[in-house]
């Protein structure tokens, strides 16, 4: 079962987005500031790292800088999901390194696709 590490700190987009991902067979771990994920980053070695921009102690554009930047964990896909919707955010977010840019609000069929584009064994990805 793949592993997704959610880092948000808003509690209702947390538990949106872990019900989207428990439904389709996948393994969450919530971490709700920028430091708190470098570290479970660093220990659970998830497939696939959904990240908000604006988040307590290191933003969301640190956060995935510094997961391309460490040899075992940069190829980790990042979804970055926020609300910061300009041309430029998007463009920023990329030029940090992430795999996609998804903007709140989302629908769940969305995030569910993303996600399921980034994941090697889609075989085990329900609905």
């Amino acid at each position: 079962m793949s592993t997704v590490l959610v880092v948000e700190d808003n509690v209702t987009q947390q538990q949106l987005l872990c019900w989207v991902l428990k439904k389709m067979g996948l393994t969450v771990i919530i971490a709700s500031d920028g430091l708190e994920a470098l570290e479970k980053v660093r220990i659970h070695s998830p497939e696939l790292v959904i990240l908000d921009i604006v988040l307590p102690h290191m933003n969301g554009y640190e956060v995935c800088r510094r997961i391309r930047a460490d040899s075992k964990t940069q190829k980790i896909p990042v979804i970055i999901c926020s609300a910061k919707k300009e041309e430029f955010d998007l463009y920023w977010g990329m030029k940090q390194g992430a795999d996609a840019y998804l903007t709140k609000p989302y629908q769940a069929k969305e995030i569910a696709s993303t996600i399921k584009s980034f994941l090697k064994n889609e075989a085990q990805l329900a609905g």
